[in-house]
């Protein structure tokens, strides 16, 4: 097997997600891997917009829109940095995070797709599934899951 090309890795802002581009970070500096950081939005309007805002309170940054998903990629990419990576591109999709994700490993030739775990434990996740599970079943690519919580 050759070592990794591109490695791509998502994240929604969590502490959880930015330990997980930080190993993806690490992983792309060993292999001289290009790294590509994805961040899915779903932007929300209006009444909605308050009423998930209120209900997600910490999380509301992950329904206002692209301007968030930036902010969270800048983040994410001086994280990378910092971490030895030094090709570092970023892509803010707008899509639920499984199809974004597989959808950017596609376009991007990814050959990793780098996840954090959170969400693998929780009740929630198994009754409705959790980011790491879904991909590491519709990726089109190897998945490496990082233990991050």
């Amino acid at each position: 097997m050759t070592a990794y090309q591109t490695v791509m890795v998502g994240t929604d802002g969590s502490e959880s997600s930015f330990a997980a581009v930080e190993g993806a970070a690490r992983l792309a500096a060993v292999c001289g891997a290009e790294l590509v950081v994805v961040c899915a939005y779903v932007p929300m309007r209006g009444p909605e917009l308050v009423r998930a805002q209120d209900q997600l309170g910490a999380e509301a940054y992950q329904v206002v829109g692209s301007a968030p998903a930036e902010d969270t990629l800048q983040t994410a990419r001086d994280r990378a940095r910092a971490q030895g990576a030094e090709r570092v591109r970023s892509l803010a999709v707008e899509d639920e995070p499984v199809a974004a994700l597989a959808r950017a490993a596609r376009e991007c030739a990814a050959d990793l797709l780098v996840v954090g775990n959170r969400g693998l434990r929780s009740l929630a996740g198994r009754l409705l599934g959790s980011v790491p599970a879904d991909i590491a079943r519709k990726a089109p690519v190897d998945v490496l899951i990082v233990h991050t919580t």
